[in-house]
């Protein structure tokens, strides 16, 4: 659904009403929210930055996004349309980022510019006019997309199929060996309308958040003796 824009928050804000609603929901999730406590979650409230941050981060390691995009803060000063345009290819290329990448960085940044691309207009739309309307951007997947939406805009009913974390947090949660779309539908409208606090969870879970847990479609170790 809609949302205003909201600038000011350092992390992703939940709290009781969501995790009531999850845990009259979905009984292992709320066992699981219990025992794993509140998740704090960074925001990248500045859409435009955040845009070219993921980018940027696209098939690199954390470690090489995060010096490209130092460089380009350090280049720029603050990082918005006009100065990104400023720098032009050879410079952003020179921050150590594809020609490609420069090309689709270069390319959102004209468009902000020139107004083909309202970032503001994108706070009143539903989210699945949010997603279409990003993913209409040069190098910005589904998934990107999706990332956007709750990392930078914060919108509270996003869970995504194209997140290999999300997917694995559900098998273990779940102890299902596949989770096929059928599936993911079928929790998602569970969390529903807070699919975003449940892909807190999912993400703390594939992360080792519960121990026990185990993936059920990891491959076995060799020569593991089974439990007694």
């Amino acid at each position: 659904m809609g949302a205003k824009r909201e600038v000011a928050a350092v992390e992703f804000l939940y709290g009781a009403q969501e995790l009531a609603h999850l845990r009259a929901k979905d009984r292992k999730l709320g066992a699981a929210i219990d025992r794993i406590g509140h998740v704090h979650r960074e925001m990248e409230p500045d859409l435009f930055a955040s845009v070219i941050h993921h980018i940027i981060g696209q098939q690199v390691s954390m470690a090489a996004q995060r010096t490209v995009w130092e460089r380009l803060r350090q280049a720029a000063g603050t990082v918005t349309a006009e100065t990104v345009l400023a720098l032009g290819r050879e410079q952003l290329q020179s921050l150590g980022m594809t020609y490609r990448k420069a090309e689709y960085i270069l390319d959102f940044a004209e468009k902000v510019h020139s107004g083909a691309f309202d970032l503001e207009k994108l706070y009143t739309m539903e989210d699945e006019e949010v997603k279409a309307s990003l993913c209409s951007l040069r190098g910005i997947g589904p998934w990107t997309a999706e990332m956007l939406m709750l990392f930078s805009m914060g919108r509270p009913d996003i869970v995504s199929y194209g997140d290999l974390a999300i997917l694995r947090g559900m098998r273990m949660l779940y102890g299902r060996k596949v989770i096929d779309r059928a599936a993911f539908d079928r929790y998602c409208k569970r969390y529903s309308p807070y699919g975003t606090t449940a892909s807190l969870y999912l993400w703390a879970i594939a992360c080792g958040a519960l121990p026990e847990l185990r993936d059920p479609a990891a491959p076995k170790q060799k020569g593991a003796k089974k439990a007694p």
